[in-house]
């Protein structure tokens, strides 16, 4: 097979979350030895649906509006670029709002785009097809943590043997949505599958735990990816971050306005299940559930095996 140039493949994934909407338009280079995602571009805005969901249970007729014009946005870009293929997910927020499906059929009538909201075992399934590439064979608990849940998966010589998802995320802690219940299942589920496997290290995936990771290189004047960081690491960072107003954390940090006031709660979900695992090193990847919607459409166009998870391409 010769080696080319040109792309086999243009393709978007649009990953609705609680925080944010995240839109990345990729190309893909199929080499004799490997498969190469280049991202061509990549948006990220912070439409907060869960800051609606998560507290009053709907999403609101403004949000739902701005909503939709970003929506149209993206799909303008998506046409503009010649995508072969596309795929578009919600999460959490969208799972929790009693108003979803007309807000969904809304959409469809307008824009002509149809919106898979997924559950959590799905959404984990999908972060599955890109993380277990980036293991060894160490037993891990995966964290995945989102603005309205969190996904738990333990891999053992990279396969997955085990996953939970708790409708537990940065939002809701910060709003104080959470509940003992929740935070107590959660800590039996980590314990529990923690003896069980043998758990010896953690991989953290989401926004959140990648600025973290960045913060922590910046500090040690790292330039190298790929190096674990430590559970003292991110407790350094985090303290670091927790003694700033909103208004350092943007102006000192540069972190943005929609990531300064959810980090802190954020970073308290990882840091549980570290100790409760009792593991203090995490690989912090930098990839997730937009990365994994882009496998998941390559290997359908490649006539891959179909994955027990079922999207309606």
């Amino acid at each position: 097979m010769s080696e080319s140039t040109e792309p086999l493949l243009k393709l978007a994934a649009v990953d609705i979350g609680s925080n944010a909407v995240r839109c990345q338009i990729s190309n893909v280079f199929k080499f004799v030895d490997h498969t190469l995602f280049k991202r061509v571009e990549y948006i990220r805005y912070p439409m907060r649906l869960g800051e609606d969901v998560f507290a009053t249970g709907v999403i609101s007729r403004p949000k739902a509006e701005k909503f939709i014009k970003l929506l149209h946005a993206l799909h303008l870009i998506m046409q503009v670029h010649e995508v072969d293929d596309f795929m578009i997910c919600a999460t959490s927020a969208m799972r929790t709002a009693t108003n979803a499906p007309e807000l969904l059929d809304e959409i469809e009538a307008k824009l002509g785009l149809q919106i898979q909201v997924i559950d959590g075992t799905t959404e984990a399934d999908l972060i599955n097809l890109v993380i277990r590439q980036q293991l060894d064979g160490q037993n891990y608990l995966h964290i995945d943590v989102g603005g309205g849940s969190t996904e738990f998966n333990i891999y053992v010589n990279r396969m997955k043997v085990a996953s939970q998802s708790f409708e537990q995320g940065s939002i809701r802690h910060m709003q104080g949505e959470d509940s003992i219940e929740i935070w107590q299942a959660m800590q039996k589920w980590v314990t529990d599958k923690s003896r069980l496997y043998h758990l010896t290290r953690a991989v953290g995936t989401g926004g959140n735990i990648n600025k973290i990771y960045e913060l922590a290189r910046q500090a040690e004047g790292r330039q190298s990816d790929g190096q674990p960081i430590f559970l003292n690491q991110i407790e350094r960072v985090v303290g670091h971050i927790a003694s700033l107003s909103m208004e350092e954390r943007v102006k000192v940090l540069l972190l943005n306005a929609d990531r300064a006031d959810v980090i802190v709660p954020a970073a308290e979900i990882y840091l549980s299940a570290m100790k409760w695992a009792k593991v203090d090193s995490m690989l912090v990847p930098q990839v997730g559930l937009k990365d994994g919607m882009l496998q998941a459409l390559y290997e359908r166009h490649q006539g891959a095996t179909q994955h027990h998870f079922k999207l309606d391409f």
